[in-house]
């Protein structure tokens, strides 16, 4: 038996959180309900514009980032997990490394963490739960091959791949090498596309990590229908299986289509009120693996995903509180 069910390798970020309106988002150059990378410079504009000019406070601070998120729910729900990341040896780096530690996932930051600023994700909610996310990477640009820890990934049975990380000529070749060694132990690959925009500019990349072999991919319904090029969710999804045979493509309320190398079904979703949409993909990826790996269907591993999915958007936040997760799900 693996001693990790899932290791992921991803961006390390803190999020940070406004509720904000259209009207703000609006009047700011960012596109809603896309991720966009930015500099240092953008990043102290947009907080002028938040704290000074709109006098938006903070909601929330949390650790972030979006494999990271995924890891954490996996141990939430009883399982285990390694997280591969970089941060910076600064207050913020340090507030992240006790928060993963706090949730029981293992990471490679014992080994030491260097100077410079940790990542951020600055999360904009609207009333519609829409998030609009900019982020600043800081250190976690500079994602490495050094950052892996082989032995570790060799003992996981899923491999989890963000697909962040792509923008990143560094942390490509890292991808790659985790790649790599999870084919050599044994370890299934999975992937996720992470954000429309992140298709539309990294194809190329992308294209190389499914040349390398994917065992599983991770998407929701517009990335599906970029990554396809097709109009439809049922053009979109027929098209995706002749790529990945096994696959999870989440469709929001209606639900998420699955995949398990032959038969394909819609698992509904679980009704709720949306508050705040963000880390709805991560969290569903995660509590999938975890499911898949306690032996469940692809079926009954959607319909633990869609719950665990649909509590996370009523709830501000991209990640849920440990009592939330036992009240609600438990440990299947």
């Amino acid at each position: 038996m693996k001693k990790y069910d899932v290791y992921g390798v991803g961006n390390a970020l803190v999020d940070t959180e406004y509720e904000v309106d259209d009207k703000f988002i609006a009047a700011t150059r960012w596109q809603k309900g896309i991720m966009t990378l930015i500099d240092a410079s953008d990043r102290a504009e947009l907080i002028h514009l938040l704290e000074q000019e709109h006098e938006h406070q903070v909601i929330k601070l949390a650790g972030g980032g979006s494999a990271a998120n995924t890891v954490v729910i996996v141990t939430q729900l009883g399982g285990t997990a390694f997280y591969s990341c970089k941060v910076a040896n600064d207050k913020t780096g340090d507030f992240f490394v006790k928060d993963l530690a706090s949730a029981g996932v293992e990471t490679n930051l014992a080994k030491g963490r260097e100077s410079g600023v940790t990542g951020e994700c600055i999360s904009m909610v609207t009333p519609d739960a829409q998030r609009t996310m900019v982020t600043h990477l800081g250190i976690t640009q500079n994602f490495s091959v050094k950052e892996l820890v082989p032995e570790a990934l060799a003992n996981s049975t899923y491999l989890y791949i963000e697909g962040y990380l792509l923008s990143s000529p560094f942390a490509f070749e890292a991808v790659l090498e985790a790649q790599s060694i999870a084919r050599a132990g044994g370890v299934s690959v999975s992937l996720t596309l992470s954000d429309p925009a992140m298709v539309e500019t990294f194809k190329d990349e992308f294209d190389k990590v499914v040349s390398l072999g994917v065992d599983m991919l991770f998407c929701n319904e517009d990335e599906a229908k970029l990554w396809t090029r097709t109009k439809t969710r049922e053009e979109a999804v027929r098209r995706i299986k002749s790529d990945f045979p096994k696959f999870a493509v989440t469709c929001g309320k209606d639900g998420a289509i699955v995949c398990d190398g032959g038969e394909t079904t819609l698992i509904p979703g679980v009704p709720t009120t949306p508050i705040d949409t963000t880390g709805a993909g991560d969290i569903f990826a995660g509590s999938f693996l975890f499911a898949l790996c306690r032996g469940q269907s692809f079926q009954e591993a959607a319909v633990l995903a869609n719950q665990s999915a649909s509590l996370l958007i009523s709830n501000f936040g991209a990640r849920l509180p440990i009592d939330i997760v036992d009240e609600h799900l438990g440990n299947p």
